[in-house]
């Protein structure tokens, strides 16, 4: 931080599977939890900001990646800035800490730290354990006679899904406003893992009902079943507006995922790998 000299800092370093929480809950909490305190704390003495000396003049800006998974087991829906949270897994919990440090910081030192509560985001470059990418990366395999079936859990959860561009426009929004605030993230619409399931196969021409099975291994200990943005607050203040469709987004991965699985330079041993394409 102090060789750098950023004007401004986005930590979104964090173990971001869900599932994978519950298996290492302690190294969930140490890095999606204890990770903002570390960049704040650093931010903090690199300024050389104490309690007894805000900043003053130009200041590093923190943005901190904070979830939808903090709602959980959802108070109210839509969700919104000031709606309660009730998270129901180990990295929720841990995104709740990382979210309230940041406020912290903000309102004892005066610095600019903000958080986005971002609801789920996609796009091709999502990772292939996460369910949007596990069913169009299962679409392109069946279409191109790689797989014969897909195995999912709870296709009725439902999620406000949106394209991960928009959501990073919103970011970089949040550090040019004149105060720091808190901001929901998301596109006001839900949609079950079963609609989602229903656009990728279609997109690629193909019935889902021929090819998914259910499988209860894939099912949370603790499920969240709804999560819906209440984007009001990030339109107003912000000016921001999602620009890409649920049913664009989900073609537009399966596509992806085509071409990935289609090349002829693919390596046989590591067919997902980003760094491919």
């Amino acid at each position: 931080m102090e060789r750098v000299q950023p004007q401004e800092v986005y930590n979104l370093g964090a173990i971001s599977y869900v599932p994978m929480s519950w298996q290492q809950a302690e190294l969930t909490g140490n890095i999606t939890g204890m990770g903002p305190l570390r960049v704040l704390e650093a931010i903090r003495v690199v300024s050389g900001i104490s309690p007894s000396r805000t900043p003053g003049g130009e200041q590093i800006r923190f943005y901190q990646a904070s979830s939808s998974e903090m709602f959980g087991m959802v108070r109210e829906t839509p969700q919104d800035e000031l709606t309660p949270f009730h998270p129901r897994s180990p990295y929720g919990v841990a995104k709740c800490y990382g979210h309230y440090i940041t406020q912290n910081y903000r309102e004892s030192y005066g610095m600019f730290a903000v958080s986005g509560i971002l609801f789920n985001h996609e796009s091709p470059r999502r990772g292939a354990e996460f369910v949007t990418r596990k069913v169009t990366l299962g679409v392109a395999r069946i279409k191109l006679g790689l797989a014969g079936e897909l195995r999912l859990g709870n296709m009725e959860a439902r999620r406000d899904w949106g394209f991960a561009g928009d959501y990073v426009e919103a970011m970089h929004l949040m550090l040019t406003q004149q105060t720091p605030e808190d901001y929901v993230i998301g596109t006001g619409h839900t949609q079950s893992v079963r609609k989602l399931v229903e656009f990728a196969f279609e997109s690629a021409g193909l019935n889902w009902e021929d090819h998914v099975v259910l499988d209860s291994t894939f099912t949370r200990p603790a499920e969240v079943d709804l999560l819906c943005a209440d984007p009001k607050k990030a339109r107003e203040q912000l000016g921001w507006e999602p620009k890409v469709a649920f049913a664009e987004l989900v073609s537009m991965m399966v596509e992806s995922d085509l071409k990935l699985l289609s090349r002829s330079d693919r390596p046989s041993d590591e067919p997902f790998s980003p760094d491919h394409w």
